[in-house]
């Protein structure tokens, strides 16, 4: 019984420090707008995460739920990327380099946004990920729920720049 004491003790004094805190509580995922990136891009660039997402979805739900509060996911993303929502369904224009993209009301299951369709080049499943570089070029599309674990390595592959020298396949095996 005492081994489980100093067990459980030695877990309590050990989870502050595996997990960023402010006062105790896990810092989250700074979300940004589509501009808010762009216009921090200008001054201090860093890589684009863009969660490209809907209401309906059920496992896009799941990730914020689940996988951005994971505190190692949650610290990487913070420390490594500018975080983007991006609603795919939103029926809002965003100007975005001289050009103004819109709601299309007749594509995919609700309509879909121009940039959310640019983005993933069409291919319209939710959730999916967007990578892209300091210079807003798209590294990757990653589509589909991941959980925690999968999650931090995917973006350890993107945030470390190993998908300049390797497959993702070959950086999970090492």
């Amino acid at each position: 019984m005492q081994l489980f004491g100093c067990l459980y003790l030695l877990c309590a004094i050990s989870a502050p420090s595996l997990s960023p805190s402010v006062d105790g509580a896990p810092q989250a995922v700074e979300w940004l707008s589509w501009s808010e990136a762009i216009e921090r891009m200008q001054t201090s660039p860093r890589k684009i995460l863009v969660d490209v997402y809907t209401g309906w979805c059920g496992y896009c739900r799941k990730m914020d739920n689940e996988v951005f509060t994971d505190a190692l996911v949650a610290a990487y993303i913070r420390d490594n990327f500018y975080a983007v929502k991006l609603d795919a369904e939103e029926n809002v224009p965003l100007v975005y380099d001289n050009h103004t993209f819109r709601w299309l009301p007749n594509q995919g299951r609700g309509g879909v946004h121009e940039l959310a369709y640019a983005l993933l080049d069409g291919s319209l499943r939710y959730p999916s990920l967007v990578y892209l570089d300091e210079n807003q070029r798209r590294i990757n599309i990653s589509p589909g729920f991941k959980p925690a674990q999968n999650m931090y390595k995917e973006l350890q592959y993107i945030g470390g720049n190993h998908y300049k020298v390797m497959t993702y396949e070959e950086y999970k095996s090492r």
